[in-house]
């Protein structure tokens, strides 16, 4: 566990390695609209464990300066609604074209809203 400067004192869990975004690519579900694309894969075990997200944002978006901007953005969203979220699930959040121009219209505010918009849709 890494402490981070005005963060939590730990990092939130997260999916590190390709087997576990491939594995939510190919046997989540998964919900779009025009900015995200969120898979939802239940790992299975103990109800008790961690929800993990992986980010993902491609070249399309920007340069790696606007990609890291866009993922801190995605991330910061996505926790926001933790408790709407089941737990034992790995989250993989990608990041369409169009998001760099929420961001900048509407910031966090605008993934937080897309995003709520794409767990209503899962829970049905």
């Amino acid at each position: 566990m890494v402490a981070r400067p005005g963060g939590e004192g730990r990092k939130r869990g997260r999916l590190s390695r390709s087997g576990d975004f491939d594995r939510a690519y190919k046997e989540g579900r998964s919900h779009a609209n025009r900015f995200l694309v969120l898979y939802a894969f239940p790992r299975g075990g103990d109800a008790g464990e961690e929800v993990r997200l992986g980010v993902s944002v491609g070249r399309k978006v920007g340069g790696a300066t606007e990609r890291n901007k866009v993922k801190r953005a995605m991330r910061e969203a996505f926790w926001g609604l933790a408790e709407r979220l089941p737990d034992g699930y790995d989250f993989v959040l990608v990041g369409r074209s169009d998001i760099a121009g929420l961001i900048e219209r509407e910031g966090t505010a605008g993934i937080a809203a897309s995003l709520a918009a794409l767990l209503d849709e899962a829970d049905k």
